[in-house]
């Protein structure tokens, strides 16, 4: 192999050494889409940085705006609230659902029932 060769092969492994989510489970995920065919190296590698970034981004974001930075610690419902709270999150209020009591659930079930009967 040429020098140059070598240099881009330690680099891709160095760059490869920075991420912590596993490669193969972001290619899984990929795949699973039945719009993709292959995918290219380069591309999986930036969709796994570019997630990482922001599962970082939303762990900071949350644990900054809780309320757990007394006891140093992150929780759901400081996700949830934070998805709830950020414009450029609100799309995660699907996924990060405030949690609420199964008393309170069914309650409002009750309540949507009882309207729809009205009608």
């Amino acid at each position: 192999m040429s020098q140059n060769n070598l240099n881009k092969d330690d680099q891709t492994s160095a760059a490869k050494k920075g991420i912590s989510l596993p490669i193969s489970r972001v290619r899984l995920i990929m795949k699973s889409s039945p719009d993709v065919s292959s995918i290219n190296q380069d591309a999986l590698f930036l969709t796994t940085k570019a997630t990482e970034l922001f599962v970082q981004h939303l762990a900071q974001s949350s644990f900054n705006s809780g309320s757990g930075k007394e006891s140093n610690s992150l929780s759901y419902s400081d996700l949830a609230r934070t998805a709830e709270e950020t414009d450029t999150l609100q799309f995660l209020t699907d996924i990060l659902p405030k949690k609420i009591l199964a008393r309170d659930y069914l309650k409002s079930l009750e309540d949507m029932q009882e309207e729809e009967a009205d009608f």
